[in-house]
């Protein structure tokens, strides 16, 4: 039986002591997300290892549990670290399993950027599993990626929820980045960069520096106030990213109204997320000498869902393409958790 870790945390595993100890059980592994906006932690059966074999499509997912933010630049390391264990902790209590199950783990989380990121993650997941539990630390780019290859790290992926990053994989194991700065360096294309550049015209227009637009009145609308001054101490009594970038829908929709002010903030935005993805695959060659190679392009994130008419991630692709034809886009059948969960089912098999 596999001997637990000393508790670093009162109360988060107690249920645990009602869970009989695993004896030839189901091996799991736990795949986690975890963003500036959530986190979210899936438990996945381990599949056999057979030469060739692939994950089951859609892979099975035995429990799932869903938390705040974990990007530790965002909330602070604390505060992470106790999201993180919370929703890992709550995923196995679901499934009816205890640490003594798990396998692996793979933690994909933004904000980390380093590798002294990765080690410091790495150190923490040890206090807390047993020593033969394989750990795997990448930043969120990684599950999704996996989220749309299957598990497979080739190609490139355009993040753009809350904040926004490019990454890039090649078969023989390099990797670039682009963006993902945050927002003081410049996250531009993100829905935190796409509603702080909405705010920014609504104060301008206010003030006679900038054009009128209709996101005055829509934006003042949404958040119940009255006048652009109170966007002011609305913007400084909490600034976090997320609850910023939650205004989008309000600036896509002035958009497909007609609004140009609004207009320009999203093509602006589509031509930071095409410049970042063209940068990636011109540092790795992902598409050849030509540019005409086949790559996958894999796109997640609630500011490129195909669900309006003034359509972001669409209009991405079509820049993309002009330079770079080959580039194939996809859009996830799994969310990122399972992608981390097929990365480390991956790694797994790559060891036996």
């Amino acid at each position: 039986m596999k001997a637990m870790k000393r508790e670093r945390n009162g109360g988060i595993w107690d249920f645990e002591l009602g869970i009989a100890p695993a004896s030839g059980g189901e091996d799991l592994i736990l795949g986690l997300d975890g963003g500036t906006t959530s986190t979210v932690c899936i438990c996945m059966p381990v599949f056999p290892f057979n030469d060739g074999s692939l994950p089951p499509d859609p892979p099975p997912v035995l429990a799932r549990a869903i938390a705040g933010c974990s990007n530790h630049n965002s909330v602070g390391e604390t505060a992470a670290r106790e999201t993180l264990e919370h929703v890992m902790a709550e995923a196995l209590s679901k499934s009816g399993s205890t640490r003594s199950s798990v396998r692996a783990v793979c933690l994909a989380v933004s904000g980390v950027n380093h590798p002294t990121d990765q080690e410091r993650i790495l150190n923490w997941l040890r206090e807390i599993f047993p020593n033969d539990v394989r750990c795997f630390v990448h930043n969120d780019a990684v599950a999704a990626m996996a989220s749309g290859t299957m598990g497979k790290l080739h190609g490139c992926v355009l993040i753009a929820g809350t904040g926004t990053i490019t990454y890039g994989y090649t078969e023989d194991g390099r990797e670039a980045r682009a963006a993902g700065a945050g927002p003081v360096l410049g996250d531009w294309g993100s829905g935190y960069g796409i509603a702080a550049m909405a705010l920014t015209s609504v104060i301008r227009a206010y003030d006679g520096r900038g054009p009128q637009t209709k996101l005055t009145s829509s934006i003042l609308q949404e958040l119940k106030l009255s006048s652009p001054d109170e966007l002011i101490g609305w913007t400084y009594a909490d600034s976090s990213w997320a609850r910023i970038a939650a205004l989008v829908p309000v600036v896509v929709s002035c958009a497909e109204g007609g609004d140009e002010v609004a207009n320009g903030i999203l093509l602006d935005a589509v031509q930071e997320l095409a410049e970042s993805v063209k940068a990636v695959v011109s540092r790795l060659g992902l598409c050849g000498e030509d540019g005409k190679d086949t790559c996958p392009l894999v796109m997640v994130g609630g500011v490129l869902e195909a669900n309006r008419k003034w359509d972001i991630g669409k209009e991405v692709i079509n820049r993309v393409s002009k330079e770079f034809p080959g580039m194939h886009p996809i859009r996830p059948k799994v969310e990122p958790a399972v992608g981390a969960a097929l990365l480390a089912w991956n790694f797994l098999k790559e060891e036996s």
